[in-house]
């Protein structure tokens, strides 16, 4: 048990006296001293617990108070203007207690919650993995790609819960290559936000796996579907930058000029476009022709 505070103690020296000065009384003279003396102990008291000395707790007449009792009234009888004193006394020492108990109740309180914060100021943050930002060639806005999975809206529907539960993740012996195939999966279905997180759960697992190149893209792509044209030239030019050899390199780097067009940046756009045909004649004649020329006709380059 803590010991007590200053004005618990003070408390129980002062009920201790209450209780005491009938027995320890001699006569009604000293009975009459010791009641002042408690009486301005209270009051000293009182103002301790009570700053400003507030009316509602010191019903008590005060030091220099003019008197209540009418000119010409009978006075009292000692013994019965000492028991009078002595309820007041009583009356105000239960109010001290109470209102000591009190504070020492909030003052236990606000000692648990600033424990309770500084423990968890104390807690380790696991600080999250920045995601590489190479130097760009091209000198388009970069958008910082998140490094960590975004969370799928908070409250799905039960509806579309059950739809993406309806989407198969392959089991093959190639576990990076699944998880892949997973996010391509939800893309293809259309659930964006559920394939990002995908996506970006795959290059975190498996970042040296064949198919990153395919997985940056792919997320550029899934957030050009999903209407995000900035945060999906950030992912096109950085899945370029990182593997200009790549399997979707080309991709990226076309995608990456209409993502330019779709936020009205014409001229960055053509630098990109006229990059792609420069650097993959093939893929611009062959197997992109037609995003090609889609996107070349909607800048309309020089």
């Amino acid at each position: 048990m803590n010991k007590l505070p200053w004005k618990s103690r003070s408390l129980a020296v002062v009920i201790a006296m209450v209780i005491a000065a009938p027995a320890l009384a001699q006569s009604t003279g000293d009975l009459d001293i010791r009641m002042r003396k408690l009486e301005a102990e209270v009051t000293a008291l009182q103002r301790t617990v009570f700053p400003g000395a507030d009316g509602r707790f010191f019903p008590q007449q005060q030091p220099g108070q003019p008197s209540s009792i009418a000119p010409g009234s009978p006075a009292s009888a000692p013994s019965t203007d000492m028991l009078t004193r002595m309820d007041a006394l009583e009356g105000q020492v239960a109010r001290l207690t109470s209102q000591v108990e009190e504070d020492h109740n909030r003052l236990e309180k606000m000692d648990a919650r600033i424990a309770a914060l500084e423990a968890g100021s104390k807690a380790p943050n696991a600080a999250p993995a920045p995601a590489p930002s190479p130097a760009a060639v091209i000198k388009t806005p970069t958008p910082k790609p998140a490094s960590k999975p975004a969370p799928v809206a908070a409250d799905p529907s039960a509806k579309r819960l059950a739809a993406v539960r309806a989407v198969e993740k392959p089991r093959t012996n190639d576990a990076g290559d699944d998880e892949y195939s997973y996010g391509f999966r939800l893309w293809e279905a259309k659930f964006f936000p559920e394939s990002e997180q995908q996506l970006k759960l795959f290059l975190q697992k498996y970042p040296k796996h064949p198919r990153t190149s395919y997985a940056r893209n792919l997320l550029g792509r899934d957030y050009l579907d999903d209407n995000n044209a900035h945060e999906a030239a950030g992912w096109f030019l950085q899945n370029y930058k990182l593997e200009p050899k790549g399997d979707r390199a080309p991709d990226s780097l076309l995608y990456l000029a209409e993502s330019m067009r779709r936020l009205g940046d014409t001229q960055r756009g053509c630098v990109a476009l006229k990059q792609f045909s420069s650097t993959f004649p093939a893929e611009a004649s062959g197997r992109l022709k037609t995003q090609y020329e889609a996107t070349r006709a909607g800048l309309k380059c020089n």
